[in-house]
């Protein structure tokens, strides 16, 4: 019996969503990227708002025409539309996500159709749940579908030594949940976008 071709790798991109200074975002994020390079079904990458330095919103046009006039945004655009499957690293902001997120979601719109969003979340008591909660309706709206397993990370604070995040074997545990189901789900919507499963 002849071997079936290996179904190619997607990609899949985890944007760190906080962009202040002392964040430990990108910590969290470097942890989940290289636990995704360890899944053979995605090629990883990671985009950090803060490095890609979005202005405010600053196109004449609505983003559903992708009639671009900024250098930025084409980039952007490029990042999103090469994607198959997202995941936002966020914390929690007075009950929701950071500002920095929901202007990188607005900027563009195709771009997101029929692609997988998964969330890690971290903070204090709460572990950025309610960012996560209000993060699953806005991409709900960019035609998103927002996975139900999540990584919630609380006390994050007590588990950054040196720079770097020290997971527990329950966020170990989560982060594969949310791999496996962003695996499934990112091979489907692959072929709903038209492309190869």
């Amino acid at each position: 019996m002849t071997a079936q071709p290996s179904a190619p790798p997607m990609t899949l991109t985890t944007v760190v969503a906080s962009t202040r200074p002392g964040r430990v975002g990108r910590s969290v994020a470097d942890w989940f990227t290289g636990r995704a390079a360890e899944c053979e079904q995605f090629e990883s990458h990671i985009v950090d708002l803060h490095e890609l330095a979005l202005p405010f919103f600053d196109e004449p046009h609505p983003p559903a025409l992708r009639r671009y006039t900024k250098s930025h945004t084409r980039e952007w655009s490029r990042i999103v539309e090469a994607s198959d499957a997202f995941v936002f690293v966020t914390p929690e902001y007075n009950g929701g996500f950071p500002a920095p997120l929901k202007n990188a979601w607005d900027y563009l719109a195709v771009e997101w159709h029929h692609k997988p969003a998964g969330f890690v979340s971290y903070g204090g008591v709460s572990a950025g749940t309610r960012a996560v909660q209000m993060g699953k309706q806005v991409v709900a709206n960019l035609r998103m579908l927002p996975i139900a397993p999540t990584v919630s990370i609380p006390f994050v604070g007590q588990l950054v030594e040196d720079g770097d995040f020290r997971p527990g074997k329950v966020h170990e545990d989560a982060a594969e949940q949310v791999l496996d189901e962003l695996a499934r789900t990112a091979r489907v919507m692959r072929t709903l976008r038209g492309g190869t499963y």
